[in-house]
Formats: structure tokens, sequence, C-alpha cells
């Protein structure tokens, strides 16, 4: 796709979708131009296409077919994910769409495939490797001040009251892993590579929901470093560092610390310095939500910026098969209380070794 403004439908109006909204507005004057909005409650998407100055739908292929699109971004529940991915790529138009990928690993390869029969560009909108203070923790890596990394512990741990605005959580049948350990495994991924096992425990702290609130994995590294993942929605700190995830990250030469607060502290060869890495607040940020909404702000620019050039996006949908295959085998290993390698579910679920550990 050539470099100009590209047209963006977006496909859901609700309470995450708006941070969505709000960067492609931003990105204007990048070659981003939000052209309509859709979701099938009519009273959120009148008020998101009055608050954007753009048509609005409350039907999807109805706007599809109503309105000249480059790219559709999809900000809905999950469920939706595959029937309006594959309506979107069987019109040729390039699909953006929010994590997790879709319900199961068969649903993603299908979306996938897809996207590669039709020739249709695709990308995952996984936005944690996007916040400001992990492009820093890449860049201290990437600059080889700590050396190789051989340990890391990741971490997203709130008791923040997510059910207050996603009160649907309360009946979901997988829960801490599938909506925010997708994005902690993604940069355990991002940071050390590829990973040969995975280890999980979950448990349901909180006997108001259906599905496990929190859970501690560990996992091996191709490279051979080790990594503990945790995510969990019934922490009980004070104060509480929710929407931030915490890093921890050892090298023979070094570490890095991302601390609340968006504060980096960096040790190399027994030098150590500390420095606040968040950025200013846009119009439309807060304090308190900032790092993930400028996160969200930061994915929206990367995925223009390879739609206009024409290339794959680091979060195409291709790389996001291995996270969400990192999400599957952490569900399994809870069940079988063993180690875990990617592969084994992926070819257990059809997929080809060679697409599953390939894919680019």
């Amino acid at each position: 796709m050539a470099r100009g403004a590209i047209r963006i439908g977006v496909i859901g109006c609700g309470f995450y979708a708006q941070n969505h909204l709000h960067a492609w507005q931003d990105l204007a004057s990048e070659g981003a131009a939000l052209a309509a909005v859709c979701d099938v409650d009519t009273g959120k998407a009148e008020a998101a296409g009055r608050a954007f100055g753009v048509p609005f739908y409350t039907d999807a292929a109805t706007m599809l077919a109503g309105d000249r699109l480059d790219a559709v971004d999809i900000v809905t529940r999950h469920n939706t994910h595959r029937a309006l991915c594959e309506l979107a790529i069987s019109r040729g138009i390039a699909t953006i769409v929010q994590k997790p990928f879709a319900p199961t690993w068969e649903d993603c390869l299908a979306i996938v495939e897809a996207a590669e029969k039709a020739g249709v560009w695709l990308a995952v909108h996984e936005n944690f490797r996007f916040q400001t203070p992990m492009r820093h923790v890449r860049r201290v890596i990437d600059s080889g001040a700590i050396g190789a990394p051989s340990w890391a512990r990741i971490m997203f741990r709130t008791g923040f009251d997510v059910y207050r605005t996603q009160p649907y959580f309360y009946d979901e049948e997988r829960l801490a892993i599938a909506d925010v350990g997708i994005h902690v495994l993604d940069l355990a991924r991002f940071f050390q590579g590829e990973v040969e096992r995975i280890s999980c425990e979950t448990q349901r702290r909180n006997p108001k929901v259906r599905a496990e609130d929190t859970a501690t994995m560990l996992l091996r590294h191709r490279s051979g470093s080790v990594s503990v993942v945790e995510c969990t929605y019934e922490a009980r700190r004070d104060p509480d560092p929710f929407p931030e995830t915490l890093v921890e990250i050892e090298g023979d030469k070094g570490s890095i610390v991302v601390l609340p607060g968006s504060r980096l502290r960096v040790s190399s060869n027994g030098v150590t310095t500390e420095e606040n890495v968040c950025s200013p607040l846009r119009s439309w940020t807060t304090v308190r939500w900032h790092v993930a909404q400028e996160g969200a702000f930061l994915a929206c620019r990367h995925l223009l910026d390879c739609l206009q050039r024409g290339v794959r996006a680091d979060t195409s949908g291709q790389d996001n098969l291995k996270t969400y295959a990192l999400v599957d085998a952490a569900y399994r290993a809870a069940v079988e209380h063993r180690a875990v390698a990617p592969e084994e579910l992926n070819e257990s679920a059809g997929a080809p070794r060679s697409k599953a550990r390939g894919a680019q």
C-alpha cells in the first residue's frame, strides 16, 4: 500500500475502543484518516460518530460496503473476531484485530490462512510491547548494556476493579491468562525470544469469577534464558501499580528493572542509573491510564507506518500465533501439571510444525 492517507474504519465503540479512536484521530497528521465507526449498540455507534465527526453504522457489512476503506480496526469481543476478520478480508481490506486474536487456535489459524490466501495485510493490536517503558527496555537489551539476557520476571499484578467496566469477565471460561497474561507472555517473547516450554499454575482467588484470576508461569526460552511471568486481578498492593507492567531482566553484564511510575533502573558493569521514562500526557490520556493509552497510540502508529510502507507489522497475524500458542500451552500445562512445548498444542490442533514455528 503506497504512502498516503489511509482511510480507517473502526468496528467496536466500547470502553477500550475509545483509545483506538483517539489514536487514529491523533495520527491524522501522519496519514491516518478515521473514516467511519460501527457498533451493534446504536447509542455507542452514534456517540462515537458524533464525537469524531464520521459516519456511524450498526452493521459491519453495511459499513464496509458503504465507505471506501483501506483498513479496518476491529475492537470488539474476541468471539466476534473471526467473522468480522473474514468479512473484511473477503473485501480485500487490510485488517487490524484487537487481542486476544480469537477464542480458539483454530479460529486464529483460519483468520491467518484467509488473509494469506487473499493476499490481505493482517495484524493484531498487541500493544503492551509498544508501551514507552517496554520500548526502553528493548533498546537497553539491544545496546548490549546488560549482556545477553538470561533471566527475567514480568509482572502484571493488580487489585483494580476490572469487572466494573468489563462485567462479562465474571463469566469468562478463560480469564487472567487470556485477557492480560497474553500481553505479558508476548513481552517475554519480545525481550527474550521464542519459548521452548512453559509451566503454569492457576488460581481462582475471587469466588465470584468462573475462571482463573491469577496465573504464575515459568518459561524456558530457546536461548536458554528463563522467565517468570505473573498476572493477577486479585493482588493486594498499596500502592497498586495498575495498569503498569513491572519488569526485571538480568544478563551477564547487568540488569534492567522497570519500577512503578515508569522508572527505569539499569545496572551495567557495576554502574547503576535510574530515570523516569514516562512520556508527556496526550490530550485524551490521564495520569493513571497514560502508559496503557499511549501504548495503544504507539501501536496504531506502528501499524499505520507498516500499512503505508506495505510491510508486515511486528505484530502480524503470523507473529501473534506464537503468542497465542503460549496462552493455550499455559492452560494445558496448568491442567496436566507439566511443562508443555507450544508445538505440542499446535500439532494436536492440526497446525503444521513449519507454520507454527516458522511464522514471521
